[in-house]
């Protein structure tokens, strides 16, 4: 019989909890294509309740204010964050969008976008072009083509 260590902490300061996510949301991002400051940014903003500056997220996570500017305008586009001003102040605030089942729909919309929909469109290109040479190893690709195309098609 196998007995685990495993240390669960009785109680854990938020911000503590909170820096432990961060940390593994960037590992997650990294591994998933995404750049770990991006993935960085958007776990604190999506960790946060109220909207937060660039210099808020500059001096919690300890990114310089171009990588902040860079990722957040890519999580903008990803549409897992806006934009908010603030009455009386002069200064932008992002706040990530908090909904799980719609941050899951925009990652999986946008990896689509900039992954699936080039491929595709080079295989359907592929697929219609007359090609030359060796008989059966024209065949051989047009075949992968063929079925890679009806797959991605699928897929989509």
């Amino acid at each position: 019989m196998k007995v685990w260590n495993i240390y669960i902490p009785l109680s854990m300061k938020l911000e503590d909890a909170q820096m432990e996510f961060i940390q593994n949301w960037g590992t997650l991002g990294s591994s998933l294509g995404i750049s770990r400051s991006m993935a960085q940014i958007h776990a604190l903003l999506l960790s946060s309740r109220e909207g937060l500056s660039t210099e808020d997220v500059m001096d919690r996570i300890q990114l310089s204010r171009g990588n902040v500017n860079i990722n957040v305008r890519e999580l903008i586009n990803w549409k897992l964050v806006s934009k908010q001003n603030k009455i009386g102040e002069r200064k932008e605030f992002f706040i990530a969008e908090h909904d799980v089942m719609t941050i899951s729909r925009n990652i999986v919309h946008e990896r689509n976008r900039r992954e699936l929909q080039p491929i595709h469109s080079l295989l359907h290109k592929l697929r219609s072009e007359k090609i030359e040479g060796n008989k059966e190893d024209v065949e051989h690709f047009q075949n992968l083509v063929s079925e890679l195309d009806d797959f991605i098609t699928q897929l989509d």
